[in-house]
């Protein structure tokens, strides 16, 4: 295990993001979860499948993220789908702005997980790829017993 993978467990990851986009760069923010959700995620119940991020007013959002209800926990009022809160440094932000801007770059939720105790979200700045460059990437998924 590298320094970096030290003390982290992953819940959740986004597959589709490495085949419909390529990444040009990653970062690691915070998100601002209820104690239901985090309890959910603890248990290992997250899809990154539909999720995307978005900069709006200044601060950047996790929208899609599909959190399902904690099984001993409050279920009426929850919102599984929820916009959540990311958190980033100012400058982080500043620049993701300037960043997505640029025609074609995306922002793209690659891995949830729990680093040393505290939830996780990997997102990365992608350019979403055209038809012919995803059959030109290597294959992702191999067939067993053909």
């Amino acid at each position: 295990m590298s320094p970096r993978e030290e003390g982290q467990r992953t819940v959740a990851t986004n597959r589709r993001a490495r085949f419909d986009y390529e990444i040009i760069e990653r970062l690691e923010a915070g998100i601002v979860l209820t104690g239901s959700e985090v309890k959910s995620l603890r248990a290992g119940r997250a899809s990154l499948t539909e999720s995307f991020a978005r900069v709006r007013d200044g601060e950047v959002w996790l929208e899609n993220l599909h959190i399902p209800p904690y099984e001993q926990g409050e279920k009426r009022g929850y919102d599984p789908k929820r916009m959540r809160k990311l958190l980033l440094k100012r400058a982080q932000i500043e620049r993701l702005i300037g960043k997505t801007a640029e025609r074609g770059l995306s922002l793209v939720p690659i891995r949830l997980y729990f680093a040393h105790g505290l939830a996780k979200v990997e997102i990365g700045l992608g350019k979403g790829k055209r038809q012919f460059e995803k059959r030109q990437a290597p294959a992702v998924f191999q067939l067993s017993g053909s």
